[in-house]
């Protein structure tokens, strides 16, 4: 098939050629979301031909489904308004339209009524991650804590040697070390969602600048009202389109609660990793699925593959996350001109996150076994244990009979049993695990 795109598309391609890396496909879908939108608010209100509106509705709706995913071939790294692939799209829209209608629908004169990449480009990433955030990241979020959540009911009644430091510290129940995970992935939860009020707030209407020349407000209105039925969001335009182009806060308020849950999805990884190392010389508290070998010599080894995988990209989130903060910070005076870096970042950030969620739910954590008998023998090995006895016999003395149960590698039972005159009942029934867990 011919291109669809014209000589704007085609001189950003012979312009750009920086990366291998596209525009992503969500942020394509939302522009051509909102020409889809706009032209039905602009024909509602006099300002498109009526005849030319279903041509354009049709065409705009083929790029929302991916059919000319072809057709987008510019660089992600290009004109920091994201004009290039502004004009990309509505060119593609208004010669796909044409066809459709067998008549001439122009790319600027059609497409863009009342639009300018000055506002279209920022509300269309703001939408694109609210869309990404609530129907692929938030769902990946609550199913990982569901399965958080099974995990410790699983492990009710295990107690563990609890650990600081890396150090053996009080005992612990396994569902309390879980319950954690799962608050804390919860507390995660509850700011993502609220960043969406912030992502819905666009700057469309604003046009050039944020002045707004050319922009009806009624139009801008029902365009806004349309998306927000078609997309389920709330979207409203910001209370200054000025401030909506040139400091694009949403966007890095969004990007800063990825990078939470980042930290989050780490800690809990690198906890799987350290629980299930061994099996002979680590810890071994815990069995992680077997998915593939682990080593191409030795045969036999398992390697702990998805939590490996969840922390190398929690790392990039991070990244990316000083990327979108570097380039908010950097916009000058009316616009900021590194909204397509903002866009790849924020955009990879959530997939990263979404994907490594349901990893870790249905190739990790869902399937995790306790090695409750070495759990067991440990607990009682715990010289920590006799903390419990401070207030009996003081800090210095419990101290010299922790320290002989060490050296002597013997049970703390005994050792108290033999430096105080507590009877080891009673010894047992004070430092039992499971009062002080």
């Amino acid at each position: 098939m011919n291109k669809l795109y014209g000589k704007e598309t085609q001189l950003a391609i012979d312009n750009f050629k920086i990366s291998s890396q596209r525009v992503s496909q969500h942020v394509i879908s939302a522009i051509a979301l909102i020409k889809h939108s706009m032209a039905q608010a602009n024909s509602k209100f006099g300002l498109l031909e009526e005849k030319k509106l279903e041509p354009i509705r049709k065409a705009s709706q083929e790029v929302m489904d991916g059919v000319w995913h072809d057709q987008f071939p510019i660089d992600v790294f290009q004109t920091g308004s994201g004009t290039s692939t502004h004009m990309n799209v509505n060119e593609v829209i208004a010669k796909r339209s044409s066809e459709l209608s067998n008549s001439k629908i122009d790319a600027h004169d059609d497409l863009n009524i009342g639009q300018s990449s000055n506002d279209v480009i920022p509300s269309s990433i703001q939408i694109a991650v609210a869309l990404a955030v609530k129907n692929h990241l938030i769902p990946s979020l609550k199913n990982l804590i569901k399965e958080t959540e099974a995990l410790s009911q699983r492990s009710s009644g295990l107690i563990k040697t609890g650990r600081t430091h890396l150090m053996d510290a009080l005992p612990i129940k396994l569902e309390d070390e879980f319950k954690a995970w799962k608050y804390g992935l919860e507390y995660c939860l509850e700011e993502i969602s609220d960043c969406l009020k912030n992502l819905s707030e666009v700057p469309l209407g604003g046009t050039a600048v944020g002045s707004g020349t050319n922009s009806s407000k009624k139009a801008t209105s029902e365009c806004l009202n349309i998306m927000s039925q078609k997309t389920s969001l709330q979207l409203k335009q910001i209370q200054s389109p000025f401030l909506g182009m040139s400091i694009p806060l949403p966007l890095m308020i969004a990007s800063s609660r990825l990078k939470n849950l980042s930290s989050c999805l780490y800690k809990i990884s690198n906890d799987l990793r350290w629980m299930n190392s061994g099996p002979l010389a680590g810890i071994s508290e815990i069995k992680l699925p077997k998915l593939q070998p682990g080593s191409s010599i030795m045969p036999g080894k398992v390697n702990p593959v998805i939590p490996e995988a969840v922390c190398q990209a929690c790392f990039q989130v991070q990244g990316n996350d000083n990327v979108v903060t570097n380039a908010v910070s950097s916009g000058s005076f009316q616009l900021n001109v590194t909204y397509p870096l903002i866009s790849k970042n924020l955009l990879e950030s959530i997939e990263l996150l979404s994907n490594s969620m349901i990893a870790l739910s249905e190739k990790a954590i869902n399937n995790i076994e306790f090695n409750k008998d070495l759990i067991q023998e440990r607990l009682w090995k715990n010289p920590i244990l006799v903390t419990a006895l401070n207030s009996r016999i003081g800090y210095e003395k419990a101290s010299e009979i922790a320290q002989k149960a060490y050296a002597e590698k013997r049970s703390i039972l005994d050792v108290a049993s033999e430096m105080t005159n507590i009877s080891k009942k009673e010894l047992k029934e004070i430092m039992d695990p499971g009062r002080l867990s």
